[in-house]
């Protein structure tokens, strides 16, 4: 067997745990779940033994074990070894970690099933060499997850969750369908790899060009994207396993999606363009929501409609490293936030604060904001003086104000008349370290997908305004909040709070506009 088959064995696997999930009875569900550890654990070492591979023999793919190029082959290059060990890594843990807490709940088997096959599928997603098998794992995907979103299926909030996220599924389905055959008519060819290497080259057929068009609809459907998001605030219906392995390449998926086509997506500057636009106000709209929200796991749902609206700006910006980066680091950090969540009630509870609290007024506020962009200034520049100018597009230093701009707020709060000493020497260091690591990963993650993923395009018109909008929009948001608390008694601060915890009840409109469609009740 090739060494780049080598990544099939760890979906293959998965599948028999699957399989052997739903043959028993629940009766074996201990047995179940310890295969199914098993069996994600073989996996990750699978993933692990692929970076090997690619480390030591370079980027390829395996043949095809198919026919008229549908059929199943796998790709190893920078973009799927990092999702295939992110997958497995994370799909292990939330493996473990619901052995334990489904313990003794009925339909444990069931549920264990489902996970592992979903898990199989994003695999299989994430190494494919073909756009056949990417279809068909991209679809397993979103039917395991609909079955993991039901598995209290009296409830009716979840029933309301996975129908919505199953009349997006569909529309998303039809989106990539058809963007692959157009994608397979004007290439002549189902290999990913050549697609890209065509499009890079330019002059590619009309076809080519709407196929951007409906990738970006489904990419936008599969991340939750303004207004398609509300299924995704609801999740929490379902067990919080489900909450962690949306963070293994399920809920980005669409991310994946577009990075993997990340050559196909530069042919249309004005679809990236319509991606900006969504992302930013996406992450925009999720932030505000986030912070009006008193559970703590409503607020990290919310938190993820953040993330991923910036996952789908950067992407639109055509930093397409710099998505995949953001892909792996909020995976793992939110994947753990979900499944830690049970005691962080317990744990601020048991926090004293002692003394005032520091609320920064608007001179506090405004040099923070100095403080910060001079700190980014300089770090930039030694950084470009180490390892060169060339490589600092416009659009990774827009990407980098943005950033830039939480640590402001933190500053803000250690100028404070109020604070101590320790929270402002605290805040200085936290801002030197947000900087330095900003530019030390983006260039890591540049070097490390160098030849997988296409260099970011000189801006034109378009892209110099998207990057001031979106500074700007940032930035006011950024000021808005670290000013909050001062003017947070006023009548019309308090009616603004109430209407964003509601996610300006966009949500509830597509409810009512679904009707009984939406929910089904439990006979």
């Amino acid at each position: 067997m090739s060494p780049y088959a080598l990544p099939l064995i760890a979906p293959f696997v998965l599948l028999l745990s699957a399989g052997l999930s739903f043959s028993l009875s629940e009766l074996h569900s201990r047995l179940v779940a310890t295969v199914a550890e098993i069996t994600a654990l073989l996996a990750l070492a699978v993933a692990l033994v692929s970076v090997v591979t690619l480390v030591f023999l370079g980027a390829g793919e395996s043949t095809l074990f198919g026919t008229a190029g549908i059929g199943l082959s796998t790709r190893l290059d920078a973009v799927s070894v990092t999702m295939l060990a992110l997958v497995a890594f994370v799909g292990w843990i939330v493996v473990r970690y619901s052995r334990t807490y489904l313990d003794g709940e009925p339909r444990q088997s069931t549920f264990t099933g489902w996970l592992t096959a979903a898990l199989a599928s994003v695999l299989l997603l994430v190494q494919a060499s073909n756009i056949s098998q990417l279809v068909v794992s991209w679809m397993a995907t979103s039917l395991c997850l609909h079955r993991l979103l039901l598995f209290y299926p009296g409830r009716i909030a979840a029933q309301r969750a996975a129908r919505k996220k199953l009349l997006f599924t569909r529309i998303g389905a039809v989106s990539l369908i058809t963007a692959a055959v157009l994608l397979t008519l004007a290439f002549g060819t189902t290999d990913i790899a050549a697609i890209n290497a065509a499009a890079r080259k330019g002059n590619v057929p009309l076809m080519a060009v709407s196929a951007t068009i409906l990738i970006a609809l489904a990419a936008i459907l599969k991340s939750a994207q303004f207004p398609t998001h509300g299924w995704l605030t609801e999740v929490m219906e379902a067990p919080t396993p489900v909450s962690a392995l949306l963070h293994a390449g399920v809920i980005n998926g669409g991310g994946f999606l577009l990075v993997r086509f990340a050559d196909v997506m530069l042919l249309s500057p004005g679809t990236l363009a319509v991606l900006a636009i969504v992302g930013g106000f996406t992450a925009l709209f999720g932030a505000l929501v986030m912070l009006t929200q008193p559970s703590v796991k409503t607020s990290l749902a919310w938190s993820t409609v953040a993330q991923m609206g910036f996952m789908t700006l950067q992407c639109g910006l055509g930093l397409f490293s710099l998505a995949l980066l953001h892909i792996v680091a909020h995976s793992l950090y939110k994947a753990h936030a979900f499944l830690s969540s049970g005691g962080a009630v317990e744990q601020v509870a048991a926090i004293r604060r002692p003394g005032p609290v520091a609320i920064p007024d608007g001179a506090a506020v405004c040099w923070a904001f100095i403080a910060a962009l001079t700190i980014y200034a300089a770090i930039g520049a030694a950084f470009g003086t180490i390892f060169g100018f060339d490589h600092k597009t416009p659009q990774s230093l827009a990407l980098g104000t943005i950033l830039i701009f939480g640590v402001a707020y933190l500053l803000a709060q250690g100028m404070a008349d109020a604070a101590p000493r320790v929270l402002t020497r605290m805040t200085a260091v936290y801002s030197l370290a947000a900087a330095f690591g900003y530019f030390a990963l983006q260039t890591l993650a540049e070097w490390l997908t160098a030849g997988a993923l296409p260099t970011t395009p000189t801006p034109g018109r378009l892209e110099w305004t998207l990057m001031v909008l979106a500074i700007i929009s940032f930035g006011t948001v950024a000021v808005a909040q670290a000013l909050f608390p001062l003017w947070s008694n006023h009548p019309a601060a308090a009616g603004l709070r109430v209407h964003l915890s509601n996610g300006l009840y966009i949500n509830a409109t597509f409810d009512r506009m679904l009707g009984g469609w939406s929910v089904r009740k439990p006979s």
